[in-house]
């Protein structure tokens, strides 16, 4: 075993590197790993901002060393399948999404458990539940619709039960002039947990849930169809696969470091709590 993540990166019996920790420490232990010349796979969110992220992706950009973002969705075949309905042209001209994720406050026991207690810490996590939940839906429109022209939101704490917001809205245009509104609530009462995304064509919509990937309700003209997905056994073996087969030579960047910082853009212009490159 290992006493330190230096001897791990610099074990030359070590040829890539999985960045697993709380993201107040992905910059520092991504840098390091580069430096010593191994590919690496980030999780998300990339970093606790943008300023953070653009470092990241500056180095692997000026050194040449390879480097993924662990924003493991777009690999999934429910969302694959969404992307292929959206480029199809069967809803016609896309002009908006709205997203709405909420959930009930967590209580006492929940927050004192040590896997949650770091989420909730900014200066660990970056910024709460949004910080460790959002990037997932966040990178879902920029594989949809490609990157953001503007965004703008505002952040709150409503229950006050830790110090990191509970509340956040956010509002982005894309490409195409498609049009974003996205509402989280973490402290919501009892039956109005909701997990939808809705988006709006000239020809008709889909809607999807991106934390429960069980079925694709497209309505065009009226007329409604249902595609069932069976859960996946692991959520990120479509991802792993990808990103191995990158660092071997054999495929692209699944998920590159661009994406990665352009969804820290979005976070800190939702929350208005960080500038940056």
């Amino acid at each position: 075993y290992y006493t330190s993540a230096a001897e791990l990166i610099n074990d030359p019996e070590v040829n890539a590197i999985y960045v697993a920790t709380p993201p107040n420490t992905h910059e520092a232990f991504t840098l390091a790993a580069m430096a010593a010349r191994k590919p690496v796979y980030v999780e998300k969110p990339m970093a606790l901002n943008q300023q953070e992220a653009y470092n990241m992706m500056q180095f692997s950009r000026q050194s040449g060393i390879k480097l993924c973002i662990a924003h493991y969705r777009r690999q999934q075949p429910y969302f694959k399948k969404a992307k292929e309905i959206l480029q199809s042209g069967t809803l016609g001209t896309i002009m908006n999404v709205s997203l709405k994720f909420y959930r009930q406050p967590l209580d006492a026991q929940q927050i004192s458990q040590p896997k949650t207690q770091w989420r909730l810490q900014p200066s660990i996590s970056g910024g709460g539940l949004f910080h460790d939940l959002a990037p997932h839906q966040l990178d879902l429109l920029l594989y949809f619709f490609g990157k953001p022209l503007a965004a703008t939101g505002f952040a709150s704490r409503h229950s006050r039960l830790y110090n990191a917001d509970d509340t956040v809205s956010g509002h982005a245009v894309f490409e195409n002039n498609i049009h974003f509104t996205g509402n989280w609530c973490f402290s919501v009462s009892e039956g109005e947990d909701t997990d939808e995304c809705v988006i709006l064509g000239s020809k008709g919509s889909i809607k999807l849930s991106v934390f429960n990937q069980q079925q694709l309700i497209i309505n065009t003209n009226g007329d409604e169809q249902t595609i069932v997905f069976n859960a996946l056994p692991h959520v990120q073996q479509p991802m792993i696969a990808a990103v191995v087969q990158y660092f071997l030579g054999n495929g692209k960047n699944p998920c590159d470091a661009e994406q990665g910082y352009e969804v820290m853009k979005l976070i800190d212009a939702f929350t208005r709590k960080n500038s940056g490159a």
